[in-house]
C-alpha cells in the first residue's frame, strides 16, 4: 500500500476522506488501485473523469476511435477543438490536468483477444463502456478467465443497464446469461441507430465509476448476480436477478 497521504492529497480528497466508509485508509486503497476502461465514449468519459478525480493510482484507457462532432453532446471529455483527434490522447491530456498523479496508460488500437489478454493482467478492475456485443462478450470472457471484477454498462434512448461481475466467485453469472448471442444485434447498443439523451450516458457512466470505487473500498451493496435497469424518462429503477445457465457454463471462453 502507498505511503502516508501528503498534505496536498489530504486537502484534495478531503470531502471523500471525511466519509466514515473511506477515511485515510480507504483513500490509500483508491490510490493503489488499477482500473482499465475499454471504450472512451459516452460511458467511458464520465467513468474515467470521476475515477481520476477520486485519486485512482493507475488508469488504462482503450479506444481506437477519433472524436467526431456527433460525439460531443454525450462524451464529456471532448469539445469541438478535439475533432478528428484520438480519443484516448485527448482524454489523457484532460485527465492529467485534473489529477497529474494518476498514471494513465493509453491503448490506441482496436481491442482483440490477443491484445486484451496482454493488457488485462495488469489491472484489477475492468469497466466495459463499449457499444457492440462482439467487444462486450470478449471483455466478459477474458474477465471471467482471469477472475477480474467487471462492471459493464449499456445505454440506449433514455435507458441504461448496469451489471457487475465478481469473477473471483466461480458461481457468478456472466453477461452471456443475460444476452443471447444468437438473437441480438448491435443496433440496440449503438446511438447511431437508437439515439441517446446526453445526460443518460453521463448518469450511467458515473454509476460505473461508483461501482468500482465501492468494490475497491469494500463498502455497500453491489450488483453481482443482478442487472440494474434504469429508465430515466419515467424515473423507474429495477434490479433483476441473473441466473447462471448451462449454456453459459458450457461456453468455451478460451477458443
Amino acid at each position: 500500500m502507498s505511503k502516508n497521504l501528503s498534505k496536498k492529497e489530504i486537502d484534495k480528497f478531503s470531502r471523500q476522506i471525511i466519509l466514515k466508509n473511506i477515511g485515510p485508509l480507504g483513500q490509500k486503497k483508491i490510490l493503489d488501485s488499477k482500473v482499465l476502461i475499454i471504450g472512451m465514449g459516452g460511458l467511458g468519459c464520465p467513468a474515467a473523469d470521476f475515477l481520476t478525480r477520486s485519486g485512482i493510482g493507475k488508469l488504462g484507457i482503450a479506444d481506437h476511435d477519433i472524436v467526431s462532432l456527433s460525439n460531443i453532446h454525450r462524451q464529456s471529455l471532448y469539445d469541438e477543438k478535439d475533432l478528428n483527434h484520438s480519443k484516448v490522447k485527448i482524454a489523457k491530456k484532460k485527465l492529467n490536468r485534473t489529477n497529474p498523479k494518476t498514471k494513465i496508460n493509453l491503448y490506441n488500437f482496436k481491442m482483440d483477444r490477443v491484445k486484451f489478454e496482454k493488457i488485462i493482467k495488469n489491472y484489477d478492475f475492468i469497466i466495459d463502456g463499449t457499444d457492440n456485443f462482439e467487444s462486450k462478450f470478449l471483455i466478459n470472457d477474458l474477465s471471467l478467465k482471469y477472475k477480474k471484477y467487471l462492471v459493464t454498462g449499456a445505454i440506449s434512448k433514455f435507458d441504461g443497464h448496469i451489471f457487475t461481475f465478481d469473477f473471483v466467485d466461480k458461481d457468478t453469472p456472466s453477461l452471456r446469461d443475460f444476452y443471447q448471442e444468437e438473437v441480438i444485434t448491435d443496433e440496440i447498443l449503438n446511438c447511431e441507430y437508437e439515439g441517446i439523451l446526453g445526460p443518460v450516458a453521463g448518469t450511467i457512466g458515473t454509476m460505473l465509476a461508483n461501482e468500482v470505487l465501492k468494490k475497491i473500498l469494500k463498502v455497500g451493496q453491489n450488483l453481482n448476480g443482478f442487472i440494474l435497469i434504469i429508465d430515466l424518462l419515467n424515473l423507474s429503477f429495477r434490479k433483476v436477478k441473473l441466473n447462471k445457465t448451462k449454456k453459459s457454463e458450457n461456453k468455451k471462453f478460451n477458443k
